[in-house]
Formats: structure tokens, C-alpha cells, sequence
């Protein structure tokens, strides 16, 4: 396995990691990159884009990364924070008067953002024609009454924590959440990653290829079906669901830009940063932690972004990001300076705790040690 890209010698094991995923695991094609202080010390790529068309992985090849979006998406919600824009404990209806119906007039940006508005899955699972369109599906949000007492319990927001941000977002800056996060973010700090695909991008995205063995939940409940809906590979590979906007679920980027966007929020990057140290830290702070109503099992997670132990790997205590169903991870440890990117194409299962990030994380713990 030819390995390009470019190591620091002091992280050799990271490398050892990434070449034995290819020979144990069946990886096809992945990059993982990792920012010590602010700059690259671990940028590597390998295997094919394509399989089928033999197409290599090249330093700018993307990857729809699921979940590990939340992470981005988040951080918007924060930029807003720090602006005075969005405050965390005002009704979602005070932006988004709709959202008001069924019940859910009281409910505060903070219990959306920890997984505690009651509201993880629709009545009626949404098309993807619906979901592309936005106004459809936000529309379907707004009229959901919750499925249990807000506030009460926290239960995985797997669909809807993105179109409920996303409306937020578009409400009071009149942006869509992708347009904001270009402009604002992406642009300023130079990180190539896009909720929502341009057309001249997508030859840059790997094929997402299924899991040859999925993972299993130690409890499968109906309602986590409901709320992760049926995004997976095949709705990836879609032209039309690349190029929309699906904040929780299609964010599409390079591991560099994942590392570099983590890198951005607990330093400075090339003489800048993302969130103020102050916004950071609210947004780090526990607001769920205990048995997940969705998932079945204990989740851990501050305002956006998840918390040890539901990274899925053995990071430091104060780490903070997201992990995608597919295995792809992105996360930020401040106590070590580190920051974090992962992005396969081979998809791996639902739970947490893909082999191949735990192994690469745990290759970068063993260095910094």
C-alpha cells in the first residue's frame, strides 16, 4: 500500500496505524490528519477514491462524512452565540415563530443543541426530494409535536438537530447554514469543507461503499430507525443530495480541513480562531449525560458537539467533536493541542468505536505520551 502525504517522524505509530487499517481492515480509501499547535504534523492519504474505477485518493479528495457534520454545524450555532445573535436560552420560537405548534413554544436553543427537545424523529419520515427542497422538511419540524416532556431526557437528534439549526441559522441571519458556513468560516480559515456541494466540486468526492459487516446496536429500538431516517451510502453517492444542505448528515470535506476547522476553535490558525476561548467553553460544558432514549445506551454531549465517551475513542477528558456513522471522526483535545481529522469512504457501522479510528487515535495518544 503506497502511502502519500506527509509525518513528522515523531508520529511514525500514526502512520503504522493508517497502513494496517488498509491490510486488516479492509479499508479502500481514507486520509487522517492532525494538527499539534496549530499546523500539520500528521497529513497522509491512501487507497482509491473509486474502486470501481481504480480512481487513486489524491491530497484533495473529499468524503461525505455523516454525522462528524454536526460538528460544523454546531459551531456555526456558536459563531452566532458570540456575535449576540442566537442566545441559548430563548424559545426556538422567538426566531422561528412556526415552531411554536403542538407544544413546543417553550423549547430553548440549549435543549436542541443537547439532544433534549423531544422532537429526534417526524411522525412521517421524510422523502429526499423533501429533505433537498429544505422547506418541506423544516415545515414538517415545525408542526412535530415532541415525543417526550422537553427537557426531561436527551434522546439522539440523528435528522433533526440539523434542520432545526439550520432553520435558526436561516432565520436570523438570512442565510441558508451552508452559505454562512462558506462565507464565515470556511473562506476565512481556509477549510475545504462544504454542507451543501458546488457542482464544480463533485468529481472531488470518493464513492461511500457500504459496510461489509454492520455494525450491530446492543439495542436496535424503533425509534432510532425513525430518527436516522435512510441516509446512508446510497443517498451519498446522489448528486442531488451532495449538492444540498443536510446539516446533520452531508457534510462533505478532506480530513485536513476536519483537523484544521478543530484546530481553529481551541488556537489560533495562521494568526486566527473560530470561537473566542469563553464561547468554547459554554459550548464544551455537559448538558446530557446518562441513558440516550434514541440510542438505548449512554450518550455524553455539551451544546453541539459530543463528549468522552461518545467520540468513540480514548481521547483526553476535556475533547470535544463528532464522530459519523460511516467512521469518519473529527475532535479537538485543548489540554493536548491537538486536533483531529478521519475520513474513510469504506463505511463502517452505526455505533461509535470504529476499529480504525480507535486505532489512529490511540497511534497519536502513544506519540504525544
Amino acid at each position: 500500500m503506497r502511502i502519500s502525504g506527509s509525518i513528522e517522524s515523531r508520529f511514525g505509530a500514526v502512520a503504522g496505524a493508517f497502513e494496517r487499517n488498509f491490510s486488516e481492515t479492509g479499508e479502500v480509501g481514507a486520509a487522517v490528519c492532525v494538527f499539534l499547535g496549530g499546523r500539520p504534523v500528521v497529513d497522509l492519504w491512501a487507497g482509491l477514491a473509486d474502486r470501481e474505477a481504480g480512481r487513486a485518493w489524491q491530497r484533495d479528495t473529499m468524503v461525505v462524512t455523516s454525522s462528524t457534520t454536526k460538528g460544523f454545524t454546531a459551531t456555526v450555532a456558536h459563531v452566532l452565540v458570540g456575535r449576540g445573535l442566537l442566545d441559548l436560552d430563548a424559545p426556538v420560537a422567538s426566531y422561528w415563530p412556526e415552531f411554536a405548534a403542538n407544544g413546543k413554544q417553550d423549547i430553548p436553543v440549549r435543549w436542541v443543541l443537547s439532544h433534549r427537545a423531544g422532537v429526534p424523529a417526524l411522525d412521517q419520515a421524510p422523502h429526499l426530494e423533501d429533505i433537498v427542497a429544505w422547506t418541506p422538511v423544516v415545515a414538517a419540524v415545525a408542526r412535530q409535536r415532541p415525543l417526550w416532556v422537553p427537557g426531561t431526557a436527551h434522546g439522539y437528534h440523528a435528522q433533526t438537530f440539523g434542520w432545526i439549526v439550520g432553520e435558526l441559522v436561516h432565520r436570523i441571519t438570512g442565510k441558508t447554514i451552508g452559505r454562512f458556513y462558506a462565507d464565515e468560516i470556511a473562506s476565512r480559515f481556509g477549510i475545504d469543507f462544504w454542507i451543501g456541494l458546488p457542482p464544480e466540486q463533485h468529481h472531488r468526492v470518493a464513492t461511500s461503499y457500504a459496510s461489509p459487516s454492520p455494525a450491530t446496536l446492543a439495542r436496535p429500538p424503533e425509534l432510532l430507525r425513525r430518527a436516522l431516517g435512510e441516509w446512508g451510502p446510497h443517498q451519498a453517492n446522489l448528486p442531488s443530495a451532495r449538492a444540498a444542505e443536510i446539516p446533520s448528515s452531508n457534510g462533505i470535506g478532506t480530513a485536513h480541513a476536519i483537523a484544521r476547522h478543530y484546530a481553529a476553535l481551541i488556537g489560533e490558525v495562521d494568526g486566527a480562531r473560530i470561537l473566542e476561548p469563553r464561547t468554547l467553553s459554554a459550548a464544551c460544558e455537559v448538558q446530557s449525560d446518562g441513558s440516550d432514549l434514541v440510542f438505548g445506551n449512554r450518550t455524553r454531549c455539551g451544546l453541539g458537539f459530543a463528549l468522552p465517551p461518545s467520540l468513540g475513542v480514548a481521547s483526553g477528558p476535556r475533547s470535544f467533536g463528532h464522530p459519523g456513522a460511516g467512521g469518519s471522526l473529527g475532535f479537538a483535545d485543548p489540554t493536548a493541542g491537538v486536533a483531529f481529522g478521519y475520513t474513510p469512504n469504506q463505511m463502517g457501522g452505526v455505533a461509535p468505536g470504529d476499529i480504525r479510528a480507535v486505532r489512529l487515535v490511540d497511534a497519536l495518544y502513544r506519540c504525544l505520551a
